[in-house]
């Protein structure tokens, strides 16, 4: 019913679905550009239309009472973003541990712009093996859902490269916010 429910205010507010073909059963989802508390609303939308479970990380300070209890049933992971926690290790530990799994995350870390990426994502998906979904909400297009999936390789500069051609063109609620893409030295 949701899930019904989600596709019908998609096409009522204007929006379009991606997706591509053969969706594997793990990835980490990275949500860019993500410059707007709106992208949670067409995010939780189309997260629910894709009918995929996926968990989401935000900072642990919104995950508060009485917030808290609603954004952990809504599949929300609160991260500690000011000290180091092991959250990586915590992640592809959780992956090994699923048959399903997919968990989003904003790789710019904020919706404030950013000189760049922060590498979790990409140390998550490493660690766990799995591919990497590059999410999109495209305001320009009034589109939302999965780019690509795509297997990293290990090499940064060409991963992030390669991100970077499949995200060309894509435009967030307010473009002067979207941090390039590229990794934060």
């Amino acid at each position: 019913m949701t899930q019904a429910l989600s596709r019908t205010l998609l096409k009522l507010l204007g929006w379009r679905l991606l997706e591509p073909a053969d969706r594997p059963e793990k990835a980490v989802v990275i949500a860019y550009p993500h410059t707007s508390n709106w992208d949670f609303l067409y995010t939780m939308l189309g997260k629910h239309t894709l009918g995929q479970g996926a968990h989401w990380v935000a900072k642990d300070t919104l995950f508060r009472w009485p917030m808290g209890v609603m954004l952990r049933a809504m599949g929300g992971i609160p991260v500690n973003r000011r000290q180091r926690t092991g959250f990586v290790e915590q992640m592809a530990s959780e992956f090994a541990a699923r048959d399903h799994f997919m968990l989003a995350l904003a790789p710019e870390g904020t919706r404030s712009l950013t000189a760049g990426w922060k590498t979790g994502f990409y140390r998550i998906a490493l660690a766990a093996n799995v591919p990497v979904a590059l999410g999109c909400i495209d305001y320009a297009k009034r589109e939302v859902g999965v780019l690509a999936y795509l297997k990293l390789t290990g090499d940064e500069a060409a991963d992030i490269a390669r991100i970077g051609e499949i995200y060309a063109g894509r435009q967030g609620y307010r473009p002067e916010l979207a941090s390039p893409i590229r990794w934060i030295s």
